[in-house]
């Protein structure tokens, strides 16, 4: 139901090179009823010409066929605004009955055409008025009020076609601002996920440095006391064994992650599951109203990757309760166990009052859903039923590798 002319500022590619856009069903219906209008107006002005009879019969037949052929030319006033319009200037002088054509072509060109255009030929129409109604004045008006009402009349029908014109540029340069809009949150989007991969790249850094130091402390030893006991030969290939396996699975976490520059927080501890106690009484000692349902029994056996990313799930959620929904009492679950995962969830109510949005709301979300997927878990977000907000996560926690004991020794006989 757009005009052709939109779809075609919309999207140029649906119009065929070299060729006008085509026709839409709503451009038929108007082009068949301005057809109409300029057919009517004719035949009314054909009747005055009938009724006149200073008027040779030649010329009563010369008018009425020019006007047919100008109301005929109507259906070409999308391709050629500006020609039509002009073409109908000299026209009026020797047809009467193509002023429903004029009007048409005018106000064509006032739609379909920068303001210069119907200025131009607008301003020439204005200024031969007076000579038209005296070339070819109006029998059921005098001179001075036919020329006052074709005034008028010509000073509408512009206004009215840039009124359209002008509500026509409004409806695109908004669909042209929404998709700039769009186009500007995807950058953001993706921006948000890329600086979540480097974050998660400087904290894997910290902890891999951290694992392959206990693996070279342990395997240094190994090399330098080759006649250390059994029972610490074992205990530390124990402890090199576990470390490469907790070394490997954060190496999982960073495959496909660039890693940035260093910021200026390298080299301070990165959280944990069990820094969890800290951040709510940090919120409580706030303002805020915290509760923590935690039951992991242990929160330390959780890896130091999993807990990481639980601990900024639960700061993200405490911080934009903070922001969207202040005084408002949050609830901050966590549950798990080895090989069911961790599943933690944030929930606050709706606030009591209209709070202010926040500009650049959205992603610190987006980034904590990139971080939960290349940890191996899942975050889903959004409001609730019943007013409130929730941020839910599900996060892998695998069973800790079994020890093998070392076969019992046994003596040797000589």
């Amino acid at each position: 139901m757009l005009p052709s002319a939109v779809i075609h500022e919309l999207d140029p590619e649906a119009g065929r090179a070299g060729r006008p856009p085509r026709r839409t069903a709503r451009d038929w219906v108007v082009d068949f009823s301005v057809f109409l209008l300029a057919a009517v107006i004719g035949l009314a002005v054909a009747d005055t010409l009938s009724d006149d009879p200073g008027l040779p019969h030649a010329v009563v037949v010369t008018d009425q066929l020019l006007g047919a052929l100008a109301c005929a030319a109507v259906w070409l006033r999308r391709r050629w605004p500006l020609g039509l319009a002009v073409a109908t200037i000299p026209l009026a002088f020797v047809s009467t009955t193509s002023a429903g054509a004029g009007i048409v072509a005018l106000f064509t060109l006032a739609v379909h055409r920068p303001f210069r255009y119907s200025a131009w030929v607008g301003g020439v129409q204005l200024a031969l008025i007076p000579l038209l109604m005296w070339v070819r004045p109006d029998p059921d008006l005098s001179y001075a009020w036919a020329v006052v009402f074709t005034l008028l009349l010509t000073v509408a029908i512009t206004g009215w076609g840039m009124l359209a014109r002008a509500k026509r540029q409004l409806m695109l340069s908004l669909r042209d601002r929404a998709r700039r809009a769009e186009t500007e949150a995807r950058l953001r989007a993706e921006q948000a996920q890329r600086l979540a991969r480097e974050a998660i790249a400087r904290e894997m850094h910290d902890v891999l440095a951290h694992r392959l130091t206990l693996l070279s402390v342990h395997a240094g030893a190994l090399e330098f006391r080759p006649d250390a006991p059994r029972e610490e030969v074992a205990r530390a290939a124990g402890v090199i064994r576990e470390s490469a396996h907790e070394a490997l699975q954060d190496l999982r976490e960073i495959i496909g992650v660039l890693r940035a520059g260093d910021s200026d927080d390298a080299g301070r501890p990165q959280p944990t599951l069990a820094a969890l106690d800290t951040l709510v009484a940090e919120s409580r000692e706030a303002g805020m109203k915290v509760t923590l349902d935690s039951r992991v029994a242990d929160p330390a056996a959780v890896s130091a990757s999993v807990g990481r990313t639980a601990y900024r799930i639960a700061q993200e959620g405490l911080t934009n309760a903070r922001k969207h929904a202040p005084g408002a009492e949050v609830t901050v679950s966590v549950t798990g166990a080895p090989g069911e995962g961790l599943t933690m969830s944030v929930r606050n109510p709706a606030p009591d009052g209209d709070v202010p949005p926040v500009p650049g709301s959205g992603q610190g979300l987006i980034g904590l859903t990139e971080r939960a997927t290349l940890a191996g878990g899942r975050l889903e977000h959004g409001p609730e039923q019943c007013g409130g907000f929730a941020v839910r996560a599900w996060l892998p926690w695998p069973r800790p590798p079994r020890v093998v004991p070392p076969p019992p020794t046994r003596p040797v006989q000589r």
